[in-house]
């Protein structure tokens, strides 16, 4: 299993931490020989550490380009199709939103949905509401990207903090070529990403449908 660098730091800490527990839990049980408790204890950091190592592991998935296609930029699962106004980009104007929210178990790393021109790029810090509040769009930590893709379309997409998670990281930079289902950041725990596309796009998903990242068209965009 491959590890995301964004969790090695992470990692490390956490199994000190989790040795250090289990040490201090050895020193007052150890009098006692109570073998049962402290191999219980270990069990129980170990599981706890390996599910911290799971969190950040780098799946190895093929990569699909077609520019009609938006694909999903995480693993999750779709909790919005709406159509909403967007001012933060677009002025107000219609789009469709789509947003997809990931559990503390799927894979947290983040992929171009399309790929062209990196025209917009904006880091706001915020709240840390639960990640599929309606507001958290708008007043949780985020960043938010628009690429424009080789047809004309932009396509608008936002990391967005949760509860849980509290670092968004991004690899984002305005003016460069950015190329369909290359990673683009990390989200560390729970979060979510809503992407706004053209109004007039043609839905592929619906509410509660799963999707994988890179794997799992959820648009297609008009001609």
């Amino acid at each position: 299993m491959k590890i995301n660098k964004e969790g090695y730091k992470i990692i490390f800490v956490s199994g000190v931490i989790c040795l250090a527990i289990w040490g201090f839990i050895y020193f007052l049980l150890n009098k006692h020989e109570d073998i049962v408790l402290l191999g219980l204890s270990a069990a129980v950091l170990l599981v706890f550490w390996f599910l911290i190592v799971s969190f950040f592991r780098e799946p190895r998935r093929v990569k699909i380009h077609d520019d009609a296609l938006v694909f999903a930029p995480c693993d999750g699962r779709v909790v919005v199709t709406e159509v909403v106004n967007e001012h933060e980009y677009f002025g107000g104007r219609e789009v469709m939103q789509i947003s997809i929210f990931m559990s503390v178990t799927n894979v947290h790393m983040n992929w171009f949905p399309v790929g062209g021109l990196v025209k917009y790029f904006k880091y706001h810090p915020g709240r840390f509401l639960i990640a599929w509040h309606p507001k958290s769009s708008t007043e949780n930590e985020r960043t938010t990207t628009v690429v424009e893709t080789v047809n004309g379309a932009e396509v608008l997409f936002r990391q967005i903090a949760g509860i849980v998670a509290r670092r968004i990281v991004s690899y984002v930079k305005v003016g460069s070529q950015v190329k369909q289902n290359d990673v683009c950041g990390f989200i560390k725990f729970g979060s979510r990403i809503d992407i706004l596309i053209p109004k007039d796009s043609e839905l592929l998903v619906e509410i509660g449908d799963q999707v994988v990242g890179t794997q799992t068209p959820i648009a297609r965009l008009c001609k």
